[in-house]
Order: structure tokens, then sequence, then C-alpha cells
């Protein structure tokens, strides 16, 4: 484990293999990049693969005032320039994806592909009326009462009586665990206004959108058609959770070396 600092905010990362191009592993929220160790093995022996704790979460620091995911994003776009990474496929999982996106727009040089892990379902679309009221309750209750807040809306939004056990298990720790004061604020800014970063980055998006998503939950083609200006495709995975990665590995992996192998090809001429 090596250690990027920036705007005195420590990152802790991993980095395996030595081929081209780059993967570059962006959890989710609450999260962290041990959930990627499938993956990670899988591919080092392929590519140069790198996964990074983001601030707040992990082993990363929790030096800021405040928390938003432009930030953690311009962190990414940073610790790729500082890292002088080269052909990167960004993959970002959950609330990953959308720090992909803003470090794929702020720094698009070295970016080849942005592959997205259940995750931009409803592109820039705002919550539904009927999910306002709602969403305002569970903010507030995050306030008075973290821990059991926080595993009541992963159980209900990210996972599902079917889960395995073990899945939910892990994911309901590390959601009660997680750094309070990152976890409210992100998912607050996640629930009023995240969309508009969507609208407005989704267009500038160089390279075509790449998505895995697991049909639990389906995915709202009407907004990607809309904003994803550069193209998008859509890669279905059978499944009960949002957290494909550590409940079917093997089955993730295998989608991932088809989506690397097209963006591969697409810049290879």
């Amino acid at each position: 484990m090596e250690t990027f600092v920036h705007n005195q905010t420590s990152m802790h990362y991993t980095i395996a293999g030595n081929q081209l191009p780059t993967l570059l592993f962006v959890h989710g929220s609450n999260i962290d990049l041990t959930y990627w160790e499938a993956q990670l093995a899988y591919f080092k022996d392929k590519y140069t693969v790198v996964a990074l704790d983001l601030p707040g979460h992990g082993k990363s620091g929790r030096n800021k005032t405040h928390w938003t995911v432009k930030s953690m994003g311009e962190d990414v776009a940073t610790f790729i320039k500082t890292l002088n990474l080269q052909q990167v496929i960004l993959i970002g999982h959950s609330m990953g994806g959308d720090v992909c996106l803003v470090a794929a727009t702020s720094n698009p040089g070295p970016i080849i592909g942005l592959i997205g892990i259940d995750t931009f379902k409803s592109a820039g679309q705002p919550l539904r009326p009927e999910y306002q009221e709602q969403s305002e309750q569970i903010i507030q209750n995050l306030h008075q009462n973290f821990g059991d807040t926080n595993e009541q809306y992963a159980r209900m939004v990210l996972l599902t009586p079917q889960t395995p056990v073990a899945v939910s298990e892990r994911v309901v720790k590390d959601y009660r665990q997680a750094y309070k004061p990152m976890a409210t604020e992100i998912l607050e800014a996640i629930f009023k206004d995240e969309y508009l970063t969507e609208r407005e980055l989704l267009p500038r998006l160089s390279v075509k959108l790449q998505l895995i998503n697991v049909d639990y939950m389906p995915t709202d083609e009407g907004a990607l058609l809309q904003y994803a200006t550069a193209g998008y495709e859509i890669h279905h995975m059978t499944g009960t959770s949002h957290f494909p990665m550590i409940e079917q590995p093997d089955e993730l992996n295998k989608q991932l070396d088809l989506v690397i192998d097209v963006i591969k090809q697409e810049n290879s001429g």
C-alpha cells in the first residue's frame, strides 16, 4: 500500500502490473479499495492495475472541511497526473462513477475509457417527487442515529432479501462504520444535486460510456441517450445487489474483460 497526498489529504492506493492500458478502480461511497481484490488479482498479469481509497474512506485521510464528489474527482485527476498514468481506463462503482466522470473531464488526455459498475442508472435525473420527503427524512435520521440509518439505507436501496448473507454483512458493517461527516454530506449531495453535475459533465465526456449494470434495478436509457452524447453501451448482469465485484466477481471479471477489449480496439487506430 502506498500513499499520495493532495490538498493535505492522504490517499492510500495499491498498484501492480506493468503493461498498458492502466486500469484505475474507484470504489463507491462508504466502502474501500478492498472491494476490488478479485479484479486486481485477475487483471494484474495483463495490465497495470491501480485502486485507491477515496478521501474519507478506508485508510485515506479525513481532514477535509467539505465533502463533495467533485473534489474527489479532482483528487483522482491529480492522482493520475502526478503518477503519470498512461492509457487509463477508469472503472468506477456507484458514486465512483461520478468521481471518474469528474476526473475524465478534468484531465481527459490520458483517459481512453470509462466503465461504470452499477451506476448512471438515472443519469442526470433528479429524485422523483415521491422520494423527496423520504430522502430528507433519511438525512435527518443520519444526523440523529447514523449507524442504524445507514444500515437501513443499504438494506432498502442497495441490497435485497436474496443477497448472499456474507455480502450483506460486509456491506452493512462498512456502512455502519463509515465516516459520518463524509457519508452524510455526500449522500445529501447525491440526493439533491448530483444529477446537475451529470447533466453538465456527461456531454463533455470524450469517450463512450461503458456500463456494466446489475438488473436488480433497471437503467433509464432515455436519460443516457439525452446526456451521454459520445455514446454509451450497457452490459447487463444478473444479480441481487449493488455490489457485483463481491457478489459475482468471476462474472464481473468476464464482463470487464470483454469491455476492456472493446476499448482497446477502439483506441488501436
